[in-house]
């Protein structure tokens, strides 16, 4: 049957047909297509109705006092109306084309055989983040620990306990970097949180049960993927306590009280698609206990605390230690103690539910070079990718980048700086060098980053004298 139909069809009939083929179907009434309207009914002559425009009429017919035999008797001759005039009255350029089907690739799964090891973990950190040893360290242990806790057997009664972290550091030491590389390698839903929009139930602001629902939303709503993920909650510092005590601390103690049930690990019920609990967000239920909470925060008054400390420990006398010995010491916050972060403002419960306290150091010039070239996504190799999309080779001299490295640390922001100070710098670049073909190669001087000349420009087998910019 199907051969003879095939053969009843005109060849302009065979030719349409794949094209229609590739177009979706639109409702006659609302104009959607179907990817969005759902599931079409099809009418007579290729009219296609949604279920919603349907459901709509049908309801509008109900609920109307229509004498339907006084309708049908004034009603015109049905045979009269053209149906097929119909069919043509989307143009093809108001057609939308469907989707291909990606490839579906198979879950990956996630169990205690696939774990890696620690110096496996920590030699991956290294392709991405420089220096930090200690930190990406203990992170790596930290992170092995938990995973085969959440995967490791009961039936002996001994339960492991939650390893969640605390990292703190200087802005633009790589906090937050680390936690992404860590998740991107573990191949596990990460969430990340900014503290100072959270405060106590009953309050504006976000809930603290919302950064919950941000690993849930980075699951793909899936739970059990969720209870198995990370949750970093950047900005920690700014929830201490408040020193004035006449007010509701509302955005600081309470918020360290509300997240002690997270950090422990307990159920929690979570608006699925939102921030906040109402009436019309559906909620779901998620365990925290099996996800690892890592927070983080500059602590910017932390070392006058330490310093402090340690200037009332030393002694009077030809051995006492001076005064001043370390205002300058820049390892000032490894010595940090459980203490010191209470006295700065951190209750001792919030505390006792972060057993690993790690610190990260600041950036040094020659940390800051290393950052620009070496990790696998630099920030020059990310330029060089650019520009060799436009065949044009890209080169810094070694100078020029110990002179950006100078200059960020001007800026007291870390490696964040050197971004920006590169975006100011190629502006010029990435605007000229496609004016030209014949450019083969450009060289970034320091000169030109010390604004005393420009950078040197190469011509596909000849060399040029410094490129003049703005």
């Amino acid at each position: 049957m199907s051969d003879d139909k095939d053969l009843l069809e005109t060849p302009d009939e065979k030719e349409d047909k794949p094209k229609k083929e590739e177009y979706e179907k639109i409702c006659f009434m609302c104009r959607r297509p179907e990817s969005k309207a759902g599931k079409m009914i099809d009418l007579p002559n290729n009219i296609h109705i949604c279920t919603d425009c349907m459901q709509r009429s049908f309801d509008t017919m109900n609920s109307s006092n229509i004498n339907y035999d006084d309708l049908m008797k004034n009603m015109p001759n049905i045979s009269m109306i053209d149906l097929s005039s119909l069919q043509n009255q989307i143009p093809k350029n108001q057609q939308v084309k469907k989707k291909q089907p990606k490839e579906k690739i198979a879950p990956k799964v996630f169990d205690i055989k696939s774990i890696p090891a620690p110096h496996k973990i920590k030699a991956s950190l290294d392709e991405y983040v420089i220096g930090q040893d200690y930190a990406k360290k203990v992170m790596s242990v930290a992170v092995y620990n938990h995973y085969k806790r959440v995967f490791a057997d009961c039936a002996d009664e001994i339960e492991i306990e939650k390893s969640n972290m605390l990292m703190i550091g200087p802005t633009g030491s790589g906090k937050t970097y680390m936690v992404k590389t860590l998740a991107r390698l573990l191949d596990v839903p990460l969430a990340i949180a900014d503290a100072t929009s959270l405060t106590e139930a009953g309050y504006i602001g976000d809930d603290i049960e919302s950064v919950v629902s941000k690993l849930l939303a980075a699951a793909d709503n899936d739970v059990e993927k969720a209870e198995h993920g990370i949750i970093f909650i950047d900005e920690i510092d700014k929830i201490a306590k408040k020193k004035n005590t006449n007010q509701r601390d509302v955005s600081g103690e309470a918020v360290q009280q509300g997240m002690l049930k997270l950090l422990e690990g307990s159920e929690i019920e979570v608006p699925v698609g939102a921030n906040s609990k109402n009436a019309m967000v559906p909620l779901t239920t998620v365990n925290t206990r099996n996800i690892l909470f890592i927070c983080g925060g500059a602590f910017p008054d932390l070392e006058g605390i330490i310093k402090e400390r340690l200037n009332k420990s030393a002694s009077i006398g030809f051995n006492a230690d001076l005064k001043d010995k370390y205002d300058h010491d820049s390892k000032i916050l490894e010595k940090v103690t459980v203490d010191d972060l209470r006295k700065f403002g951190m209750i001792p419960e919030f505390l006792g539910r972060l057993p690993v306290i790690f610190t990260l150091s600041g950036l040094t010039k020659d940390m800051l070079v290393e950052i620009l070239k070496e990790p696998k996504n630099a920030i020059l190799k990310q330029y060089q990718k650019l520009l060799a999309l436009d065949e044009v080779k890209l080169e810094f001299e070694e100078g020029a980048l110990r002179a950006i490295a100078d200059m960020a640390l001007d800026k007291h922001t870390g490696a964040r700086a050197l971004r920006a100070i590169l975006e100011e710098y190629m502006l010029d670049i990435m605007y000229e060098i496609p004016k030209d073909d014949s450019i083969g190669e450009v060289v970034i001087t320091e000169d030109y980053i010390r604004h005393t000349g420009g950078p040197r420009i190469l011509l596909r087998g000849q060399e040029l004298p410094q490129l003049e910019m703005n």
